[in-house]
């Protein structure tokens, strides 16, 4: 199964593309999306939407994986998030991909074994999880990846319980 991971964000927003097969994780892709902090907000949205709209056509996800996002204090910061979180998401729906979602949280803990793991550990745990020499170039791509691979390991648990009850 071929997975999408995506880590939404105005700025900077993650994708990572794995593989899933008989239980092993192979990564295909990894980048951030990094529209200037100086154009418009549209503009960077419109990247977003049209970066990932290539890729979906691209790659031929089959899942797709998103990290919710951690609340934030600045309603601005959190509505500019929303947005681009959907123009992330509008092309993965209008192919008609079947999206998942976790937390923060549950990301850090399928991959770095405890919820509270910093952005650096995760992507040490990504690098390992991988068999990468290095860490992805950037924390945004090393949590995408991070989001494919928890999607991967719930996947994997689901098929297993399913089997055990049949």
């Amino acid at each position: 199964m071929r997975i999408l991971g995506i880590d939404p964000g105005s700025f900077a927003t993650g994708y990572g593309i794995v593989d899933e097969k008989a239980g092993r994780i192979r990564e295909i892709e990894c980048g951030a999306i990094r529209p200037g902090r100086r154009h418009p907000f549209l503009s960077r949205i419109s990247e977003i939407y049209d970066t990932l709209t290539e890729i979906v056509r691209r790659l031929s996800p089959q899942e797709v994986a998103v990290e919710n996002p951690f609340y934030h204090r600045n309603v601005r910061s959190m509505l500019q998030l929303g947005q681009a979180r959907a123009a992330a998401l509008l092309p993965v729906i209008r192919a008609g991909l079947p999206v998942f979602e976790y937390s923060p949280r549950e990301v850090k803990l399928a991959v770095a074994g405890h919820g509270n793991a910093e952005k650096q550990q995760v992507a040490r745990m990504v690098s390992l999880l991988l068999s990468r020499s290095a860490a992805p170039a950037s924390l945004d791509a090393a949590d995408a990846l991070a989001v494919a691979i928890c999607h991967a390991h719930r996947s994997q648990s689901l098929k297993r319980l399913n089997k055990s009850l049949a």
